[in-house]
């Protein structure tokens, strides 16, 4: 088990934040991560950003946002996965807590994607599929998503309409959370009725694109413990890869990456599927969070939107998922995504959250997944006893 916790949270809305730049975006859930914290003193700095290079003309991060912050002099650098960003920068900051070496990490996922439009923006998010294969005939991540879903829904026998449960519920859960994009309420019977954007995934499918930050310190346990009233333990840890090219997996319909980080980390933490209270999932698509329910181990093939249709992954089901409103309602900032992820677990174990509050929740798992799959980042969060 993992001898990491989390002291500091922060994070700020998503939305399009057009009057605001990259390194004041950063800024703000740094402060607010610093403050709860109730530090100044970090070491070194990992910020998880997947395309300020092409969408904000501005790469080198690592040195940026520690000047902006206050930092000059700490260690930094940026780590980049394609979506999964956010979660691999959470991923090193734990290796470089538990090595000794570092002693108070802070990881701070930034992204602005709506200060670009249209095809930039595509052509920006589709950096992350194989340039040799997949990019130059045109293919994007919604495509990717289409293909997905197309697959599943011929394979298993499905229609549209049986993914609705799960936008219907983030849409739900985000409508109590005041940081998320969308906070509208969404009818399953409005869900196939959506316009179409890449056929069969509609807009009531795909999240969207925002501009957001999220900020996680974390330090030794028996710091922590002396530190912050309610440290939240890194219990389990893991990173994992499958082919760029969706033609090159084994399974269309298998998220190979996930399930290896998800048994990774459970084995870190000596913990099983049964004992996780809630999963914040990547629900980028729905046939995504169907994906990854398989994936983890909470559904067999084929049989992931069931959970939705049933209600078991309501806030009193039997695995809550996208509790603030996920990527679908509190919206997708892109190598932010993974540390809203850790942030929003954080909450629900110091039993902050507020409207979104899951009841009893002691253990939380947190998956942070890169192009439709390639990358998928696990970690495991519970009660610091």
């Amino acid at each position: 088990m993992s001898d990491v916790s989390i002291i500091g949270i922060g994070q700020t809305k998503v939305q399009e934040s057009w009057d605001t730049s990259l390194r004041h975006l950063a800024w703000y859930a740094i402060e607010e991560a610093l403050d709860d914290a109730h530090t100044n003193q970090i070491d070194a700095i990992y910020v998880g950003n997947m395309m300020a290079g092409q969408l904000s003309h501005q790469s080198h991060l690592g040195a940026l946002v520690a000047d902006f912050a206050g930092l000059r002099g700490a260690e930094a650098m940026t780590i980049e996965a394609a979506d999964a960003s956010g979660g691999a920068a959470m991923r090193q900051a734990v290796l470089a807590v538990q090595s000794g070496l570092v002693k108070t990490a802070l990881v701070v996922g930034v992204e602005k994607m709506t200060d670009q439009t249209g095809n930039l923006v595509t052509s920006a998010m589709s950096t992350g599929l194989d340039a040799d294969y997949e990019a130059v005939h045109g293919l994007t991540n919604t495509g990717v998503g289409a293909l997905l879903m197309r697959r599943y829904m011929h394979q298993y026998g499905v229609g549209v309409a049986d993914f609705a449960g799960f936008s219907v519920n983030a849409h739900a859960n985000g409508a109590d959370n005041p940081l998320a994009m969308f906070r509208n309420r969404l009818k399953a019977e409005r869900f196939a009725a959506a316009p179409l954007v890449a056929d069969p995934v509609n807009l009531f499918d795909m999240a969207p694109g925002g501009d957001g930050s999220a900020a996680v310190i974390v330090t030794r346990n028996e710091r922590a413990m002396d530190m912050v009233p309610r440290p939240v333990r890194i219990a389990g840890s893991a990173i994992a890869t499958d082919t760029l090219a969706l033609h090159d997996r084994e399974n269309l319909l298998w998220l190979k990456a996930a399930e290896t980080s998800v048994q990774r980390a459970l084995a870190a933490a000596g913990l099983t599927a049964d004992d996780i209270d809630l999963f914040e999932l990547h629900d980028s698509f729905t046939v995504m969070a169907a994906l990854s329910l398989e994936a983890a181990g909470f559904a067999a093939k084929g049989e992931g939107w069931q959970l939705a249709r049933d209600g078991q992954i309501h806030r009193d089901g039997r695995i809550p998922i996208s509790t603030f409103g996920g990527l679908k309602a509190r919206g997708n900032p892109g190598g932010a995504t993974g540390v809203y992820q850790i942030v929003e677990v954080a909450r629900q174990l110091r039993g902050s959250a507020g409207d979104c509050q899951i009841e009893g929740a002691k253990i939380g798992m947190a998956q942070n997944v890169g192009s439709n799959g390639a990358s998928a980042v696990t970690h495991i969060l519970r009660v610091n006893e």
